[in-house]
């Protein structure tokens, strides 16, 4: 049973008897001393595709979906709709774009460490690696005689995702960026 801090982005929980997969999560921090921190998470019911927003303090207890899971890779992308194979029966798996909700950006040829969430053998969302390496395509560059202070700028990666990166960072270079947060995380 997982806590609510606890959750990533294409969780299987189950809430009222009813499995949904977790989509968004949004944390708030607040000011006040001893207030409790509170997870806004945006579900989507996994048969029906409904929405379904709850907040849960951190260590609210929610109950897993019954749902079996199995290792896949990326293969391909048809129009609006993305091919995943099992990679240990070779089995294919295809999401919708609206299934694949805010991780499409992610999503390169190949990639592995995906985790495919089945009911009924019916694929239903998956879970992505916790930072994948993309390469940078378009970045401004970088300052000369610039401080040293934490200071960044927007970079475009393969995937058509934009990122802020530190200053030092060039067009070409390959970064890990965190999946959860959509923030650079290192140089790969």
């Amino acid at each position: 049973m997982p806590k609510a801090n606890e959750l990533k982005q294409g969780t299987a929980i189950e809430i009222n008897g009813e499995p949904y997969v977790v989509k968004t999560i949004e944390v708030r921090n607040p000011t006040s001393r001893g207030a409790t921190t509170l997870y806004k998470i945006r579900f989507t019911h996994m048969k029906t595709r409904q929405k379904l927003d709850e907040t849960f303090k951190s260590d609210d207890m929610l109950k897993a979906a019954d749902c079996s899971r199995c290792n896949v890779q990326y293969s391909y992308q048809d129009g609006d709709t993305y091919y995943f194979m099992n990679t240990e029966t070779y089995e294919q798996y295809s999401l919708s774009a609206e299934d694949l909700e805010g991780q499409t950006d992610y999503l390169t040829d190949g990639l592995d460490g995906i985790i495919m969430l089945l009911m009924d053998d019916a694929a239903l969302g998956i879970q992505l690696p916790t930072t994948i390496t993309l390469q940078v395509v378009e970045t401004p560059p970088a300052m000369k005689g610039a401080s040293a202070t934490n200071r960044t700028k927007p970079a475009k990666l393969t995937t058509g995702l934009e990122v802020q990166v530190p200053e030092y960072i060039e067009t070409g270079e390959m970064i890990k960026v965190n999946t959860e947060t959509g923030k650079f995380s290192s140089r790969a």
